[in-house]
């Protein structure tokens, strides 16, 4: 289309060249002026340049459009539920899924051993993963009123702590106290909010754990489910059209509630509920461990593709919807680590939303239209 639109556009600058030059030249009497084949040069290129200009836009806009018609979801089977007789969770999984009309893209299965190494679940839980094994205490921001309750509760400054080697991550904390993920979890069970446990923010606490403080200890004990030995997932892309069903009633009626209990008979996790002894699980699904997750919105589930299966935005459906519509790349990977974002017409003055939040359950058109209106 590009290539036929500058031949084209040549074409034309070729037609009016040769007509300048044919009334100036002797003939034609119209006293025209040739003009320098620089200038004409040069107004073929400005003019090219316009042609592709509003080629890019309706291009552009084809896309958001093209992105906007169909819902994509990340989806993986939790480890919990992959230990069950054999392809039974799969089984109900894809049933459920092709019962609600929503197509199986693709699907496989990621073992524990490249969860841990790739830190595949540790970017999944964003925020509160990243204060458990991937930052320092030096280089966590906390609030000046978290540091006042610290002072407040342990009787010592943040910095001061800090700066003396009392605190720790997580990881650290465990390798510290000689203890598993099951060990520090079981010592921060016994913690109590306001006596030896605090919180700075969401989604971020810290503890004190023997005579040393730990930042986020309950983490170590979510991230074994998935990395330790013998672990895995098994994972789907899925689409369904936007006009067939919405984003909100695929999270609320198709996959069902958090809570599995809460969740309507037939959902997928109500159904792995009930039918959790013939489908051969161990214990009973809980709000944690409940059979199966699912994207909360298109965006997280870019973010989740990019992750988990190392795709590129360029090359991804919605990626390519988000990038037309002028949202930059760079932008797009600040958002996917849940970014704190202003929202025009939401935000109050002074005040930022999670961008996770702002999108969730938005369909795919509904969302690039929104994106506009995020800060950048």
């Amino acid at each position: 289309m590009l290539t036929s639109t500058l031949r084209s556009a040549a074409s034309r600058v070729s037609a009016t060249t040769a007509r300048r030059f044919s009334s100036s030249s002797g003939g034609g009497g119209g006293g025209g002026v040739a003009l320098p084949v620089s200038l004409l040069a040069l107004a073929g290129t400005g003019y090219i340049f316009y042609e592709m200009e509003g080629l890019k836009a309706k291009t552009d806009d084809l896309q958001v459009q093209i992105s906007g018609k169909s819902n994509s979801a990340f989806v993986f089977i939790k480890p919990h539920a992959c230990k069950g007789k054999a392809g039974a969770v799969e089984q109900v999984l894809e049933d459920k899924l092709k019962e609600a009309g929503i197509r199986i893209t693709d699907k496989g299965e990621i073992l524990a051993e490249s969860i841990d190494k790739n830190m595949y679940i540790d970017t999944h839980y964003g925020a509160i993963a990243s204060k458990a094994v991937k930052l320092k205490p030096s280089e966590l921001n906390v609030p000046d009123k978290g540091k006042k309750e610290f002072k407040e509760v342990f009787g010592e400054d943040w910095d001061t702590a800090v700066n003396s080697g009392k605190v720790y991550n997580a990881k650290d904390g465990a390798s510290k106290l000689g203890l598993d993920a099951e060990g520090l979890n079981k010592e921060w069970s016994k913690l109590t909010r306001g006596k030896d446990l605090i919180k700075f923010g969401g989604g971020f606490y810290c503890g004190k754990v023997k005579n040393i403080y730990v930042v986020n200890g309950f983490y170590m004990s979510m991230r074994a489910a998935y990395c330790n030995p013998g672990e895995k997932i098994r994972w789907y892309t899925v689409n369904w059209n936007t006009d067939s069903l919405s984003w909100e009633d695929f999270r609320s009626k198709v996959l069902g509630a958090t809570d599995p209990s809460s969740a309507p008979k037939g959902s997928i996790r109500r159904t792995i509920l009930d039918d959790y002894k013939a489908l051969g699980l161990e214990s009973k699904p809980n709000t944690g461990d409940n059979g199966v997750h699912a994207s909360a919105s298109p965006f997280e589930a870019l973010a989740e593709r990019v992750n988990w299966l190392g795709k590129k935005i360029e090359d991804d459906g919605f990626g390519k919807g988000l990038l037309a519509k002028g949202i930059p790349k760079a932008t797009i990977k600040k958002w996917s680590e849940d970014a704190q974002v202003t929202v025009e017409g939401e935000t109050k003055d002074g005040k930022t939303t999670s961008v996770f939040d702002t999108l969730e359950d938005l369909d795919a058109d509904t969302s690039l239209v929104k994106v506009s209106k995020i800060s950048k």
